[in-house]
């Protein structure tokens, strides 16, 4: 058995943040030698790359890892060690997960009042602010397992995040491009035809435009689709848009922002530990994406599984 390491395993990702990375890294990596904090580094050279290394890590004996980058980072660095945990039946409560954030969203450290702030992450560290988080698990089309930190979701939901992570591929940045998809996928995308299952009880049936499932309340930038959900309470929360005219959709805008759209008439919102989104026909077999990175295909599970992970947090 390999024996623990107490050193922090950093996953750098040199892309994130418009290729900001490394200007606000090394400042924050000299920070850390300055404090005797053990560390080593590793760097991403590839999408996906940091789930690997985090699956290598944690398999050498590494239970500290931190993400360099955003929520695109945590996503993957949050698959390699729960890929390593189900392989080895290691307890999840055994690591804890963390972010110096440097992406455009950063939407993951919003529910932990983590600062926006590298250095004062450290300060975290050094403070040992840590708490807990859920584990989600998603199981897709064709059996994918995969894990959520975050928000995730279908319809429009999952086409805002193709759309924007299109527009970042293409080099464009800040939170206006998550709004510009949102006003574009309105307009564009037709429903989907869904039966939505909460803890063995049939939710919802028919067309709709949405559904976002949230362990964290905020997504796209500050956005908060499911803005009652708590990260550790053991509780996954969602929110579902039936199908109803462009009109009625765009008035709902604010709430996304303000924190009401639970109240809205027009969505459909609850809290469950199970759920199942099952497609009505072949052509409502949609995309869906877990923490703005697209997973799979429909139909899929998503199940609060009893676990939890230890993260750095405010």
């Amino acid at each position: 058995m390999t024996e623990p390491k107490t050193e922090w395993y950093i996953i750098v990702n040199p892309r994130a943040g418009s290729g900001k990375t490394m200007s606000l890294w090394v400042p924050a990596e000299q920070k850390l030698e300055k404090l005797g904090v053990p560390f080593v580094t590793a760097m991403t050279d590839h999408k996906r790359h940091a789930t690997v290394l985090a699956h290598e890590a944690s398999a050498a004996g590494y239970r500290r890892i931190i993400a360099v980058g955003g929520d695109g980072s945590l996503h993957e660095t949050l698959q390699g060690i729960t890929a390593y945990c189900d392989e080895s039946g290691t307890p999840t409560e055994e690591f804890t997960l963390g972010v110096f954030p440097i992406g455009s969203g950063n939407d993951w450290i919003k529910s932990l009042d983590v600062p926006n702030d590298m250095g004062k992450v450290i300060d975290l560290i050094l403070d040992n602010s840590f708490g807990k988080m859920d584990i989600v698990k998603v199981r897709g089309g064709g059996d994918k397992v995969c894990y959520m930190a975050n928000v995730g979701g279908t319809g429009f939901d999952s086409h805002v995040c193709h759309r924007v992570n299109f527009q970042k591929e293409g080099g464009k940045r800040g939170k206006m491009i998550y709004l510009n998809a949102l006003r574009y996928t309105i307009t564009h995308i037709a429903p989907i035809s869904l039966r939505i299952t909460a803890d063995s009880k049939v939710v919802f049936e028919g067309h709709c435009y949405s559904v976002a499932l949230g362990n964290g309340r905020f997504s796209g930038s500050g956005m908060k689709q499911v803005p009652l959900a708590e990260i550790n309470d053991g509780i996954l929360d969602y929110m579902i848009v039936p199908k109803t005219s462009v009109y009625t959709i765009v008035k709902q805008i604010p709430r996304l922002f303000n924190g009401t759209v639970n109240e809205s008439p027009a969505v459909i919102s609850g809290r469950c530990k199970d759920l199942l989104i099952e497609p009505l026909n072949e052509a409502s077999e949609d995309i869906f994406e877990l923490d703005g990175e697209i997973e799979g295909k429909l139909p899929m599970h998503i199940q609060i599984d009893g676990r939890t992970i230890n993260v750095i947090k405010g």
